[in-house]
């Protein structure tokens, strides 16, 4: 009986984490179907985020769907930085470390700003680049 009270803790800590799979394969599932609509698309456990055209749309990841979908134009962004611990840092050539990162887009007429979260530098800084291209290509009519 005793050795059964010691593998107990184990027992629930393997039925918490083949819970924990199950519930992000089902997040990622949910992702899969609502990225098909987009050109270009990432997802992460912060938020996911789609490209079609000038448009961005981006939520938080959930099993059923995304939720808390907002969607803006790069027309309307004056510009976009990556931020890292809540600091602009240079997208060629960001930290290989931080605790906190994201995309912000700051709108030309109000002044307002967006916060899209991501996990990985690496990953925003490629978005970021890539983004900062369009930008730029909208912006100069080609």
């Amino acid at each position: 009986m005793e050795r059964g009270l010691l593998w107990l803790p184990l027992l629930a800590a393997f039925i918490w984490l083949a819970w924990a799979g199950w519930n992000e394969f089902q997040k990622v599932q949910a992702y899969q179907r609502w990225a098909s609509q987009f050109e270009r698309a990432k997802y992460d456990i912060y938020a996911v985020l789609g490209q079609n055209g000038s448009n961005l749309t981006w939520g938080k990841p959930t099993r059923s769907e995304p939720i808390n979908l907002q969607t803006f134009s790069l027309i309307n962004i004056k510009y976009i930085y990556l931020m890292v611990d809540d600091k602009a840092v240079d997208s060629k050539n960001p930290p290989s470390q931080g605790r906190t990162v994201a995309l912000e887009f700051l709108f030309s007429e109000s002044g307002a700003s967006v916060r899209i979260p991501f996990t990985e530098i690496a990953l925003a800084a490629e978005w970021g680049k890539y983004l900062q291209q369009e930008l730029q290509r909208l912006h100069n009519g080609a």
